[in-house]
């Protein structure tokens, strides 16, 4: 089974705005709610954070640090993060729409309950990351590596993995219309009997 460990967070944080808790490019040890976030911070490091309620707009994370964060009932819609490192982090109950985490290394992340279609996790590297009841169509995965990675009960309807391996992935909860794949990375992937038509189509057999 894949453990995904949670975010190591104090109980007793105090809560700031955005503003009075960022100090330089690090912003540590604070609870952030019911705000608005925007503009360009590349290169943010964010230890022992919890986002509750908070909107960002506009934003550009780009290769940002983020460790042991909680987004709850957020709305990190188009975000750029690409090219960020997160490590024990979890999305959770929050609208993630286009949410760019493409290029990214993610280990111990856990995606429950949001919205992320259109999303990338394009040529992004994870390890110990779990999708759980997300609305995930249309999202882009190619070349990606996904190590001890969970889809469950998530939409993938169109998605892309084409050129990721998707060995040892169960995707038998999931459900999909149809998939962009590589056939010849499909072995080892576990499907449902439902599954089994789409891809045979995509083979080139009829389906009678």
């Amino acid at each position: 089974m894949n453990t995904i460990q949670k975010p190591k967070i104090p109980k007793e944080l105090p809560v700031l705005s955005f503003t009075e808790a960022l100090q330089d490019d690090l912003i540590k040890e604070v609870v952030i709610e019911n705000a608005v976030i925007s503009g360009k911070l590349d290169g943010l490091r964010a230890e022992k954070i919890i986002f509750r309620n908070t909107v960002f707009t506009d934003v550009s994370f780009r290769h940002m640090e983020c460790t042991d964060v909680l987004f709850d009932k957020c709305d990190v819609s188009n975000a750029d993060f690409s090219g960020s490192i997160i490590h024990r982090t979890a999305f959770q109950h929050s609208k993630l729409l286009g949410l760019n985490l493409a290029d990214s290394a993610m280990r111990h992340v856990r995606f429950e309950d949001c919205l992320a279609h259109y999303s990338s996790f394009s040529y992004s590297n994870m390890k110990h990351v779990r999708f759980d009841s997300c609305g995930l169509s249309e999202s882009e995965w190619n070349d990606a590596v996904l190590e001890y990675t969970d889809l469950d009960a998530c939409d993938l309807n169109g998605s892309n993995f084409i050129g990721t391996s998707l060995f040892n992935m169960d995707i038998s909860t999931c459900t999909f219309d149809h998939l962009h794949v590589s056939l010849e990375k499909l072995k080892g992937c576990r499907i449902s009997p439902s599954h089994a038509v789409t891809f045979a189509e995509a083979l080139g057999a009829i389906v009678t």
